[in-house]
């Protein structure tokens, strides 16, 4: 068992010791797509993100039921309120019917879920599909006296609300800089104050996807959405719910209010957010002509790309970088993330073909506890990676006859490797064409050196070992011959 978890609670705004509500179950509640359009590399570094936590949960030797929601129902821009249905923008561009685009984008959302070696969540629930339970969370809300109704659309009374809870506690904004920041209602005059935002709203008659409810036809509000989903599976409290950063001011401020005006109790113990992507040091828009899609990123088709990049070198860079820092993609970065993920996984293939002989317990145990007590240490993945590359220079140097192990250090090493590359980092082996070229064209070139060599030509040997080396590729000499890695 791996020592003690302690994770950033947003809540708080530090670092606190793990501890779930029951001793071997983890109850987390990730905030999942909205499906009318292609999924963005924002989303996907927070779900990829998600997924190393989950992983790592389970690692720890927790049951966790994993719960990521999916956005259909066709809620509004923002959270301004006025009708705006995406979906039904979408539809009438594409000429489809809107289920159609949510069964669209969902595919391509799992697709590229599984790009990424993303796991699959323990349940994924839809809007949808928990119309009831929305609309019985709404009419819960009014009989309580949170919501008030105005002409078939029911919105929720934050003003009211923050006389008896810290509406701001998320964000750590008090009620009062939170209305200076408000625009004036602006044709929604029919709110009582600019806070207040909606549960349930009526829907135009041209409106694509409504519903039958107590107060006329109409479709849900966003924020109910994942508080209704997440009481239904998770409970009225549970252990960790999580997104990105930019879910915190509103979204997220807006669940925990509806929880606590619902339940008396706030929905999660402990709250994580993902932060922003930029992309040369500016933040990642389509405003900004910066923001580019996975597809454009794997196959570099990208005008701001110099090339395609794997999903599993992507997942790697984005891993470099904790999930709570600002992540910055650049062609040098990437790049660079590209030859790290091969590094580390050519010493993971190197590992069996060790010869075995000394000692080298200390080594190993103490990897294992590094990796352990740095992911322990709220899931930091830069540490963790830093020190599976002490580990890839110790194969490397085993392999090169400078270091010893033993065969159940060899092993327990392979282990490691294995449990933190694959298991908790979600990585995983590509084979690609590419791949097999490269390969073949080095077995080729290790040839011709080995029969310089042979002829004693060592300035021929010596130069094409500096040549590929400086390429990024390293050629090392062992008693079983050369082998390369880059």
């Amino acid at each position: 068992m791996p020592k003690a978890l302690r994770i950033y609670n947003t809540l708080s705004r530090k670092i606190e010791e793990f501890t779930p509500l029951h001793p071997n179950l983890v109850g987390m509640y990730v905030c999942g797509p909205t499906v009318y359009s292609y999924l963005h590399l924002g989303n996907c570094r927070t779900f990829s993100s998600f997924d190393m936590i989950f992983r790592y949960l389970k690692y720890a030797g927790y049951k966790v039921r994993y719960v990521r929601n999916i956005t259909d129902a066709g809620h509004l821009e923002g959270d301004l309120d006025e009708g705006d249905d995406k979906f039904a923008k979408r539809a009438k561009i594409e000429q489809l019917e809107p289920m159609e685009i949510v069964q669209k984008y969902t595919q391509y959302f799992h697709d590229v879920m599984r790009a990424f070696n993303c796991l699959p969540p323990s349940i994924e629930p839809t809007a949808t599909g928990h119309i009831v339970e929305q609309i019985e969370m709404t009419k819960e809300l009014l009989s309580k006296k949170w919501a008030y109704e105005v002409d078939g659309t029911i919105y929720f009374d934050v003003e009211k609300y923050s006389k008896e809870y810290n509406y701001g506690i998320l964000s750590n904004r008090n009620i009062h800089d939170l209305l200076d920041g408000t625009r004036e209602l602006g044709g929604q005059d029919d709110k009582h104050g600019r806070l207040d935002f909606a549960l349930w709203i009526k829907a135009k008659p041209e409106h694509l996807m409504q519903w039958q409810s107590p107060w006329g036809m109409g479709f849900p509000g966003w924020h109910i959405e994942c508080s209704a989903m997440s009481k239904k599976y998770l409970g009225t409290s549970f252990d960790i719910h999580g997104g990105g950063m930019d879910l915190i001011a509103t979204h997220h401020t807006n669940e925990i209010a509806q929880n606590c005006a619902c339940n008396n109790i706030s929905p999660a113990r402990y709250w994580m957010h993902t932060n922003m992507l930029t992309v040369n040091g500016v933040r990642m828009s389509k405003s900004a002509g910066n923001g580019f899609l996975p597809d454009e990123l794997f196959a570099g088709s990208h005008p701001l790309l110099d090339k395609g990049y794997s999903p599993m070198s992507v997942r790697f860079f984005m891993l470099q970088s904790h999930y709570r820092s600002t992540l910055d993609f650049s062609n040098d970065a990437l790049q660079a993330a590209e030859k790290g993920y091969a590094r580390l996984m050519n010493a993971f293939r190197l590992i069996d073909g060790l010869k075995t002989e000394g000692n080298s317990e200390a080594f190993v145990v103490a990897l294992r506890a590094k990796c352990e007590g740095a992911m322990s240490e709220d899931f930091n993945t830069p540490i963790a990676i830093a020190h599976l590359f002490e580990g890839v220079t110790f194969i490397n140097n085993v392999n090169d006859g400078r270091e010893k192990i033993s065969a159940a250090d060899k092993i327990e090493l392979k282990k490691i490797f294995h449990d933190f590359i694959f298991d908790i980092l979600g990585l995983k082996e590509e084979v690609s064409s590419k791949n097999d070229m490269l390969n073949g064209v080095m077995q080729i070139l290790l040839q011709q050196r080995a029969e310089a060599k042979a002829m004693k030509n060592f300035a021929a040997s010596d130069n094409l070992r500096d040549q590929l080396l400086a390429l990024g590729i390293t050629i090392k000499d062992g008693k079983d011959g050369a082998t390369y890695s880059y």
